[in-house]
């Protein structure tokens, strides 16, 4: 009966950190460029359980009770960079990727040691007071010379990532198109980080202008995903509450007689 209490309690931690992962994917739904995670589960391989601390006969003795499982648990958040939806704005800043689920824009964030480059697939950006281009969250957006001067929107983006203003040519944009986007890290503001190591490949895509990516979440597979996961945690709990009853009529009626 205890085994049963412990493998239902695990179920209903699996189903909280499930619930987790699939509120933050609903409430980012609208962020532009976010990448929904998935929660992936395994399963406790079975253990041998022993009773502790017994006396028989006066002495500690380690009684053998038998196997026991404990059910599955998260042991991974997966993130899926599959491309958005583009949305067209006519917008010269808003700017997104084409046919490539790796690729990235770098950016520019204040650390406490310096700056530190990091990467991004929000494109919807703007034009500082300085004149440089950078993200919603002012993080300056990078290109192969280094931050993107621009002075004003009267500028053009080619496919390949080459900036000009009025013919001439600027600089190009820092995209990092990885091998293995599983190494990836999210940090917060939509950005994500990769390690010193991360393997890149060229870029095999398209850049255009005037679009933003839209997230790649699904709101009604998310909502169904929600409810199957509400319908497991209410059934656990139910589960639990039918060991409760019968442990305590077991001790409070069974050991009276």
């Amino acid at each position: 009966m205890i085994r049963g209490l412990y493998t239902s309690s695990s179920s209903m931690l699996k189903a909280q950190k499930k619930m987790d992962i699939i509120s933050n994917n609903l409430a980012n739904a609208s962020t532009t460029g976010f990448k929904k995670d998935l929660a992936v589960s395994q399963t406790f391989p079975e253990m041998l359980t022993k009773r502790i601390n017994d006396l028989k006969n006066g002495q500690p003795s380690d009684t053998n009770i038998g196997n026991m499982s404990l059910g599955s648990d998260v042991v991974q958040v997966f993130t899926d960079y599959t491309q958005g939806r583009l949305i067209r704005t006519d917008n010269p800043t808003d700017i997104s990727f084409k046919n490539s689920n790796t690729a990235f824009f770098a950016v520019s964030v204040p650390q406490e040691n310096g700056n530190e480059e990091m990467y991004t697939r929000d494109g919807s950006w703007t034009i500082d007071e300085a004149g440089y281009l950078v993200t919603k969250d002012g993080y300056q957006v990078l290109g192969e010379n280094g931050p993107i001067y621009l002075a004003s929107d009267n500028f053009s983006i080619q496919e390949d990532g080459n900036i000009y203003i009025n013919n001439e040519y600027i600089d190009r944009l820092r995209i990092r198109d990885f091998t293995d986007t599983s190494v990836l890290q999210k940090y917060g503001n939509n950005l994500v980080q990769a390690p010193e190591d991360a393997q890149v490949q060229p870029f095999n895509g398209q850049i255009v202008q005037g679009f933003i990516e839209s997230s790649n979440i699904n709101t009604v597979q998310e909502m169904v995903e929600m409810i199957n996961v509400i319908r497991s945690y209410e059934a656990n709990q139910k589960i639990i509450k039918g060991y409760d009853d019968t442990l305590d009529k077991v001790i409070n009626q069974v050991g009276r007689t």
